[in-house]
């Protein structure tokens, strides 16, 4: 397609679409938009976008698609700004915001003037920001949820569906109010929890300064997601607040219903309450990419020599497979492996194994 697409933030998200939309419209104008010059620069560099902006209003005036890639407070503020601006009569402006519908709610500054608004959410992410990190295959395989609206034609979605095709992702349509509900359930609702545990863990340290030490295995994978960015998890919970004091009051009914299960002391009963949960968690197709970024993790029992992790980082550097990060397993309560090496998708995991079970006598396990 030919046509000017004006991306407003070019962080990983904003990068990510730039490359994914170059990649399949190389004749596109895709320019963009960031507060920091060096981003826009850098931006450029990395071909996720082929022209910085000059004039934040013209080059909004001139685009044919706009995708404001903001976190959500600074997305509804951008709306207004846009509003008042000569904008083409069949512009389409989309959002990449992990909340829907106070920001459909906003979008009303735009659809009362005839202009298209389509609600946009690509779950996928990485453990990186900045557009250094962005990838065309980001979104691949991912769900790309989308809350058009009421005023938006089914032609002006199947144009931002075309627009996006080189993301690879899987679009789907749902209400606002759904999408908030099911995002809060499965990514912002957990990222209460993790915090919440390392509340716990915090001031359990005040009293035992050793479980900082012994923190790992099942407490670094749940609380991993309490790193991200407070400022825009802040945003994000404000937005859907409603949705989230509910998961929170049955989250404290269900927190009630252990202790029951506790205080009856019933062996048979601790033993089904893990038992469904790992039954229904299995049967989930958990690998694939959703909310919250997927880690791909191989663990490899190593011996304790100087020089063994460049050789294993040596082998797959020689099979050209990437990883994302390396770390050494100290305490190992429920992983099986001393060296811990991630991947960015399961096929690289599958590679890397191979590669070192083939090469060397090391046993290498996944949990």
């Amino acid at each position: 397609m030919n046509g000017h697409v004006f991306i407003i933030g070019l962080g990983l998200i904003g990068g990510s679409i730039g490359l994914s939309i170059l990649k399949e419209h190389p004749q596109a104008t895709v320019t963009g938009y960031d507060l920091k010059t060096d981003e826009m620069k850098l931006a450029k560099v990395l071909k996720a976008i082929n022209r910085t902006s000059n004039s934040f209003r013209e080059d909004a005036e001139q685009a044919d698609l706009i995708i404001i890639c903001t976190p959500v407070n600074e997305t509804e503020n951008l709306m207004k700004s846009l509003a008042s601006f000569n904008l083409k009569p069949d512009v389409i402006i989309t959002d990449v915001g992990s909340t829907k519908k106070n920001i459909m709610t906003a979008s009303t500054v735009l659809t009362e003037k005839g202009i298209t608004f389509i609600g946009g959410h690509p779950m996928a992410g990485s453990h990186k920001s900045g557009v250094s990190a962005a990838k065309a295959f980001l979104f691949e395989n991912a769900f790309y949820l989308l809350t058009p609206g009421e005023t938006a034609s089914i032609g002006s979605v199947n144009q931002l569906k075309t627009w996006l095709n080189g993301s690879k992702a899987k679009f789907l349509e749902v209400k606002p109010e759904e999408h908030d509900h099911i995002t809060g359930m499965v990514s912002h609702f957990p990222h209460i929890i993790a915090s919440s545990l390392v509340h716990q863990v915090k001031q359990n340290y005040k009293r035992q300064p050793l479980v900082s030490s012994l923190a790992a295995g099942g407490f670094r994978d749940i609380s991993r997601i309490a790193s991200s960015n407070p400022s825009m998890w802040r945003d994000i919970t404000l937005h859907n607040i409603d949705t989230l004091k509910d998961l929170l009051k049955e989250w404290q009914q269900e927190m009630n219903r252990v202790i029951n299960m506790l205080d009856g002391n019933s062996g048979e009963d601790i033993y089904q309450y893990f038992s469904e949960a790992k039954q229904f968690r299995d049967s989930m197709p958990i690998l694939q990419k959703g909310a919250i970024p997927s880690f791909y993790d191989l663990f490899v029992d190593v011996p304790d020599y100087p020089g063994v992790i460049s050789e294993i980082t040596g082998l797959l550097a020689k099979e050209e497979i990437s990883i994302v990060n390396l770390r050494i397993m100290e305490t190992r309560e429920d992983i099986y492996g001393v060296l811990s090496i991630s991947f960015q998708t399961e096929e690289d995991r599958k590679r890397g194994a191979d590669c070192i079970t083939s090469l060397t006598d090391y046993d290498v396990f996944t949990v």
